[in-house]
């Protein structure tokens, strides 16, 4: 049975940082591709970053370049995402998916974690 719990979230003042947390069991972590998405409200599920198997490829969300770092730690069944220089417009709920990664692209599976309010005040 898959599992991923968020943990992490919280309010902060723009500027400021966070860093979401998301254990996963259930699956082969260390081969798995894993995500984190957002979906603010009103708005689609936007994938925020990528991370890839040992963690030599990762991708961005061209909105979170610079500012976001995905990370993962096999021996712990753990993906972060360190979220820097946060912004009202990163209000959301942040959710891990863990998928796999064909050419080039990542494909999420039906697997979610409940997610985590981040939220962002000017």
């Amino acid at each position: 049975q898959v599992q991923l719990v968020e943990s992490g979230g919280g309010l902060v003042q723009a500027g400021g940082s966070l860093r979401l947390s998301c254990a996963a069991s259930g699956i082969t972590f260390n081969v798995n591709a894993m995500a984190w998405y957002r979906q603010a409200p009103g708005k689609q599920r936007e994938l925020v970053a990528f991370i890839i198997g040992g963690g030599f490829i990762t991708n961005y969300a061209d909105s979170v370049k610079g500012r976001f770092t995905i990370s993962r730690d096999n021996a712990k069944n753990t993906v972060y995402l360190q979220m820097n220089s946060l912004k009202p417009d990163d209000t959301a709920v942040y959710l891990c998916n863990t998928g796999t990664y064909s050419r080039g692209s990542y494909v999420s599976s039906n697997y979610w974690g409940q997610g985590t309010q981040v939220t962002v005040s000017s």
